[in-house]
């Protein structure tokens, strides 16, 4: 396995990208609202990260038709754009990718659409939570099967289960790459390779209710749970200096 190892100068393009994701996904939790569709949000998502300067990284990535991953209800992952209408008491996964000087931004959240339901804010906790404990737990020379088993018992501490066949990655001048860090431990925590100064990658906890067992709908695109409830999903991409992990796809 062979997992790239950045400068600084290729970690601070993508910081760009990454920031033009979390100003992004930041503007669109500011103006969705019940009574769009999944395309409009899409089309204004693509909108606003292009005038930032990027290119939205997901369109025609792998024949991706939209630009937005937009995630609804039951929806896990990789929702396709469509004429779908939001309304009071969903809940809708934004998951969007960038590209900016040959590097590559990639973040998500799973956000409320109006006044939702207690069960779903603990979802949506769940994955969110899960995220920045495993971010904050990161440390040089750690094994990358140690950050999968702590971001698995984080979720399954909540009462979750974490979809599986699905896994955070590598990113930098390719969208996805080396390694693959999935949110359920297979095989023992302290084998496989080490976390070092240098790796950037992606850390993105998928949280479903009672069975993590995936099922691909008709669109061969999006991502549901075999039990039918909601799922959420939260991601940042992240890089590793000085021992420890900082946030690239933050707003700033």
């Amino acid at each position: 396995m062979a997992i790239a190892l950045r400068k600084p100068d290729e970690i601070e393009k993508l910081r760009r990208a990454g920031s033009i994701v979390g100003k992004t996904l930041q503007y669109l939790q500011s103006i969705i609202k019940p009574g769009m569709t999944l395309l409009e949000i899409d089309s204004i998502g693509e909108a606003y990260l292009r005038n930032l300067g990027a290119e939205p990284s997901f369109k025609g990535l792998y024949g991706f038709s939209g630009s937005v991953c937009t995630s609804l209800n039951e929806v896990c992952i990789h929702g396709m754009p469509s004429k779908q209408t939001i309304k009071e008491g969903d809940i809708l996964g934004l998951d969007i990718g960038t590209k900016l000087d040959g590097y590559y931004g990639d973040a998500a959240i799973t956000m409320p659409i109006g006044k939702i339901s207690k069960e779903d804010e603990a979802l949506i906790a769940c994955s969110k939570d899960a995220l920045y404990h495993a971010i904050e737990s990161i440390k040089a020379g750690m094994r990358f099967k140690e950050l999968t088993e702590i971001l698995e018992d984080f979720i399954t501490g909540r009462g979750f289960v974490p979809l599986r066949d699905y896994c955070g990655h590598g990113i930098g001048s390719k969208p996805h790459s080396e390694p693959n860090i999935p949110n359920y431990l297979e095989g023992k925590a302290k084998q496989g390779p080490k976390i070092k100064n240098g790796m950037v990658f992606c850390l993105e906890p998928m949280v479903c209710q009672t069975s993590g067992t995936p099922v691909l709908l008709e669109d061969n695109w999006s991502v549901v749970s075999d039990d039918g409830l909601r799922t959420s999903h939260y991601e940042h991409e992240i890089a590793i200096v000085d021992g420890k992990a900082i946030i690239l796809t933050n707003a700033d």
